[in-house]
């Protein structure tokens, strides 16, 4: 029976030959991750009879979300982790400032081809662009699979996406992004399995293809994946080469043996094809993803800070892109760049980017997750308007429910702080 990507990882994970849409199947993945929310997890995990993790060498635990910690409250919190994590032996655990999970465990090599992980994260969906099934699941499932390693799932239907030609100058996989979730809906693959193919995806390097499993999220997908390809091994062997130097033979060979790909002749339950060059900038407006304009009907509302990062779009190549368009100038609205990764920043100092970026008078963070989520680093004031590269624009969700934020590519987050209002990069003066 021909069968998607997603179903051949899912029968893998649950020890089958094959799967079909609808069934119920018993899965053990590769990792289980968690973040800041581990301490609540093993508040669930106290109530098991199970003492110890199963599986402690799958665990993949990191500290992102608020770092480093803004308040006591959350200092007790990590210090509670970090007890946990000795307590059961987690050896994959990730301090404050190595950076977002969904960035280190990519870089770590924890999750590569033919792999599954399950995690206590909605973007979970990020691990797809290497060729695994990767999935967002609650706390108390997380508490399940500490205790198991088990956990039961329905297999999804799937979506194929397939992508044609190239993106223009100036456009990028966050605008191909909002445009799909404008065009689809904030629903519209509601608990499906989203795989990207097609003749465009060649052209994608690495850090955009991320954004698309990424901010399948926002579209209600189970999981969103890619297949391997030439540039998949290309950024797996020059990152275990720095992550796993003594090691890099052997999980790439790992990857190798375990990559999967879908047979022709699968069954999807839409299709729908794409062709880039027909994208153009784009902005999801408050206070939702879906509500998606061209960048051209919306110029010139006030900006009164830009933030570049989160798990979406704070790699190496959007910091590239950030510091680029401001280089030379002055900025006139705050500007908060963070890096995903220690990785990322260590790489945009050594290339010049983050003197660029502070010479224009932008702010550079601690790597981790920053203002995504409301915390700390960068939240809102009532009334101020934001620009972010980040995944989410609800309501209160950088701090104050009376802040509006915008969504747009790094670019043009960085070039509307330089002049104060939403404008792309090659409409700037000089």
């Amino acid at each position: 029976m021909p069968q998607t990507l997603t179903e051949k990882l899912l029968a893998r994970a649950s020890g089958r030959d094959w799967v079909q849409p609808g069934e119920i199947v018993v899965v053990e993945p590769d990792v289980i991750l968690s973040h800041d929310n581990s301490a609540a997890i093993a508040t669930l995990f106290g109530q098991l009879p199970q003492r110890r993790v199963k599986y402690p060498e799958r665990l993949a635990i990191t500290l992102d979300h608020a770092v480093p910690p803004p308040t006591a409250k959350h200092a007790r919190n990590h210090a509670r982790i970090r007890e946990f994590a000795r307590e059961q032996g987690i050896k994959n655990f990730f301090e404050v400032g190595r950076g977002i999970c969904h960035q280190v465990l990519c870089e770590e090599g924890l999750v590569g081809p033919g792999t599954t992980l399950l995690g206590a994260d909605s973007h979970s969906t990020h691990y797809g662009w290497l060729g695994a099934f990767s999935a967002g699941v609650g706390r108390s499932e997380v508490a399940a699979l500490w205790a198991t390693g088990q956990l039961w799932l329905r297999v999804p239907q799937t979506m194929r996406i397939s992508l044609t030609g190239g993106l223009r100058a100036g456009v990028t996989t966050k605008d191909l992004t909002i445009s799909l979730i404008g065009q689809l809906s904030s629903d519209g693959a509601t608990y499906m399995a989203v795989e990207f193919d097609g003749d465009g995806i060649g052209a994608l390097s690495a850090d955009s293809r991320a954004v698309l499993t990424n901010m399948m999220a926002e579209m209600g997908a189970k999981n969103a994946c890619i297949a391997p390809d030439a540039g998949t091994w290309r950024w797996l062997d020059a990152t275990l080469r720095r992550t796993r130097p003594d090691d890099h033979d052997r999980r790439l060979g790992f990857f190798r043996e375990r990559a999967l790909y879908p047979d022709p002749g699968a069954n999807y339950a839409v299709h729908h094809i794409v062709d880039l060059s027909k994208i153009e900038p784009m902005v999801s407006c408050p206070h939702s993803v879906d509500h998606a304009l061209p960048l051209s009907e919306i110029a010139g509302r006030k900006v009164d800070v830009g933030f570049v990062g989160t798990c979406t779009n704070g790699r190496l190549e959007d910091i590239a892109a950030a510091a680029e368009t401001v280089r030379g100038r002055r900025l006139q609205s705050r500007l908060i760049v963070i890096p995903a990764s220690s990785m990322a920043l260590r790489d945009a100092a050594e290339a010049g980017y983050i003197a660029d970026l502070i010479e224009a008078g932008a702010t550079i963070g601690t790597p981790g997750c920053g203002p995504c989520m409301g915390v700390h680093q960068g939240v809102l004031a009532p009334g101020e308007v934001c620009v972010s590269s980040a995944n989410r624009n609800f309501r209160g969700r950088m701090g104050e429910p009376d802040a509006e934020i915008y969504l747009a590519n790094p670019a043009v987050v960085a070039a509307s702080c330089v002049t104060g209002r939403l404008v792309h990069p090659a409409d700037l003066p000089g």
